[in-house]
């Protein structure tokens, strides 16, 4: 009998592999320079992930969550305000908010994209909405031209939560530069990921990348004088010099990423699972005047029947799976003082009780790819 082939969701290990060359070096740069802290590589990667996603400013900090909170914090963000968000996402959405005192509004998803349907969005506004996040969920940007009307219309902030889905395009527009402010995690398991914590925040308003450097030292404006209080949110200079590096790659890891969405996609479709309704792939979505969403694939989320069955086959075949996410942020325990019941928001459930993630990691051979089609149409026969 042949030998099962295992198959992580994630290996990082082979993506070092490849790189290790030019991150040791400037590992070495920082460790002699003995410069933990902000200072130069910090600066130069806030300038290079700026340019990158077309905003005028970047602030690094010590991660995606604490981008999020320090961002809020920014738009001034008081117990009793209301800010819109989705209830199918990474905890950090909703709880950077419940932090700050505020309460988080949930609106249900859009059962194609996984992303806040915005269709939903504006009857949910009170005179106590403050803002919107709309989420990036897995590398699909949200449908931004109808979110951005309606925080017109009400005078809203947007805050992007790109975490997931650096290098994303809307309709030709990057993820985080959209709206008035865009933040992103460099987690390790990101598309573009550090060698621990760390985050971004984007904005065209220098006012605001201001306000966020000041935010992220304790609010000290000028050393040891606060004029408010911050946060230690600062990046450290280690990460942002990993980081510069892996950034020059990032282009062709999305690609490829793209090329095994396609790959799968291709085999679903021909074995007939999706056509079954068995198994149902993710789309890539909003097309106008050409432009087509560029998604970059953090996640291959797919729907699936039997979800639970299908995971332990998978993993008693050596394939690593993920559910990304198995409760709704509005049946949280922690949010129960919401108010939020099960059935107010059909769709993220279902998506919560029907979402596996495969493997779809850049360095994904050819015969892994295969192994895991096979696994998972072994499943189905």
């Amino acid at each position: 009998m042949a030998e099962t082939m295992t198959v992580p969701l994630l290996d990082l290990k082979a993506q070092y592999a490849q790189i290790k060359k030019d991150i040791v070096p400037v590992v070495e740069e920082v460790m002699d320079s003995q410069l933990f802290i902000l200072g130069p590589k910090v600066e130069e990667l806030e300038r290079n992930i700026a340019a990158y996603s077309k905003a005028a400013f970047g602030v690094g900090v010590s991660s995606g969550s604490d981008a999020l909170l320090v961002s809020l914090m920014a738009l001034d963000t008081k117990p009793g305000d209301e800010v819109i968000t989705t209830p199918f996402t990474f905890f950090a959405t909703a709880g950077t908010i419940s932090r700050l005192g505020a309460r988080p509004v949930f609106v249900d998803i859009d059962p194609v994209t996984f992303n806040i349907d915005p269709r939903k969005i504006e009857r949910a506004v009170t005179k106590r909405t403050r803002a919107i996040i709309p989420v990036h969920l897995f590398g699909q940007c949200a449908d931004m031209d109808p979110i951005l009307d309606v925080a017109r219309r009400h005078g809203l902030a947007v805050l992007e939560d790109a975490a997931q889905s650096i290098g994303a395009e809307y309709k030709g527009r990057p993820a985080g530069a959209i709206g008035r402010l865009g933040i992103f995690s460099f987690f390790p398991s990101k598309n573009l990921g550090g060698f621990g914590d760390a985050g971004m925040v984007v904005t065209d308003d220098q006012a605001l990348a201001d306000k966020l450097k000041t935010l992220r030292m304790h609010g000290e404006h000028v050393r040891y004088y606060h004029r408010t209080v911050g946060g230690n949110f600062r990046i450290d200079a280690l990460q942002a010099a990993i980081l510069n590096v892996k950034l020059r790659y990032l282009d062709g890891w999305s690609a490829r990423r793209r090329e095994n969405a396609a790959a799968y996609n291709r085999r679903f479709q021909n074995s007939g699972l999706t056509g079954k309704g068995l198994v149902r792939t993710p789309a890539a979505v909003y097309e106008a005047g050409g432009d087509r969403n560029h998604h970059i694939y953090n996640q291959y989320t797919l729907r699936v029947k039997d979800r639970d069955g299908l995971m332990k086959h998978l993993k008693d075949h050596g394939v690593g799976a993920a559910i990304y996410y198995p409760l709704p942020l509005h049946l949280q325990e922690c949010f129960h003082y919401l108010g939020y019941r099960r059935g107010d928001f059909p769709q993220a459930e279902r998506a919560a009780a029907e979402v596996l993630a495969l493997p779809i990691y850049p360095e994904l051979t050819g015969a892994q790819l295969e192994a895991v089609v096979e696994a998972l149409l072994a499943f189905y026969r």
